[in-house]
């Protein structure tokens, strides 16, 4: 059994726990940087504000994470992770970070949720980002169960099926692309009367005999019982109300990164919000790491989260070992 002994320090009028490494975000990069750190034997600490495993867990089935030929249902893979790290020791709070601050004289970063303050050595930022949603009646409802904005996540689902690709973008018809490989019917409803995506994805999407474009238009309500069955479209023109069968709908209208603690630390943060990292994961702040979703980076998926986790880990469980080195000098 691993007996890692805390530190304990002052703040003010507060006693405050000292941990070697404070993870910030508990979806699959932050828990396996968790169960990294813990192996390392180092002090660790996950914060989450609600349930670990963030998109995963809401995710109704895995298919391309290795290890699961039959693929396996998001929550399942999150909780298996969750209790992977526990057995290494993993610290869980399940708390709502407020602040996060970088004490130069001390070299800590201190960890501020409500009435509770942490430190931490190391800080490995694992927050994720937040698809833009349409906000509309049902999406709620249908999302994970035949609304998703993962396409290479969750396309072979909807093998001969018709689905419904929102947005103009690259992203939105690169996975329309890819949803042609699986459905019978893609379509691609479009606000606007012209595209954004790249000159090349717009031709090769409107050469594909699977792809139809709606444009001109926006999706108003989902429209379903146990599964999605339609949407009620909207053409902004003409003002006239239609409704599309479809099995699903994919949305691609934009990415929110869950960066807001970042942005007192200059630098860190690229013009749309998502943390600059190096591929050590290490940010321009020493002892500040990133991981996963929240990171600028051109792949988001389950394993691409799990590595930058473990390399992030890595990199904390180095800085703290030459941190050692020159205390000692």
């Amino acid at each position: 059994m691993l007996d890692l002994k805390l530190d304990i320090v002052s703040v003010g009028k507060d006693e405050t726990l000292v941990y070697d490494v404070a993870i910030i975000g508990g979806g699959p990069a932050g828990l396996t940087a968790g169960i990294y750190s813990a192996r390392a034997l180092l002090k660790t600490v996950v914060f989450e504000k609600l349930g670990c495993g963030g998109q995963l867990a809401i995710t109704d089935r895995i298919e391309n994470y290795p290890g699961f030929p039959e693929g396996i249902n998001g929550f399942e893979l999150s909780n298996k992770m969750k209790e992977q790290a526990e057995n290494f020791k993993v610290k869980f709070e399940f708390l709502e970070v407020e602040s996060l601050i970088k004490d130069e004289n001390s070299n800590c970063f201190l960890i501020k949720c409500g009435n509770k303050n942490f430190m931490a050595k190391a800080v490995i930022f694992a927050t994720g980002s937040t698809s833009k949603r349409l906000n509309i009646p049902g999406e709620n409802e249908f999302w994970g169960r035949g609304i998703s904005s993962c396409a290479t996540c969750d396309g072979a689902l909807f093998k001969d099926k018709v689905v419904a690709v929102v947005g103009g973008g690259d992203s939105a018809l690169d996975e329309g692309l890819f949803l042609t490989k699986f459905a019978k019917k893609v379509y691609i409803i479009h606000r606007r009367n012209e595209l954004r995506a790249a000159k090349i994805l717009q031709l090769r999407a409107m050469n594909n005999p699977k792809i139809e474009f709606i444009f001109d238009t926006v999706v108003e309500e989902v429209i379903g019982e146990n599964k999605l069955k339609q949407l009620k479209l909207k053409n902004l023109k003409t003002g006239d109300i239609s409704y599309l069968e479809v099995d699903g709908m994919f949305i691609y209208i934009g990415l929110l990164p869950n960066t807001e603690l970042l942005k007192g630390f200059s630098g860190v943060l690229d013009e749309n919000g998502f943390v600059i990292t190096n591929e050590k994961m290490e940010t321009n702040v020493s002892g500040l790491f990133a991981a996963g979703d929240c990171r600028n980076k051109i792949l988001r998926q389950v394993a691409t989260a799990v590595a930058d986790g473990a390399i992030a880990a890595y990199s904390a469980e180095k800085y703290l070992e030459k941190l050692e080195c020159e205390n000692k000098l």
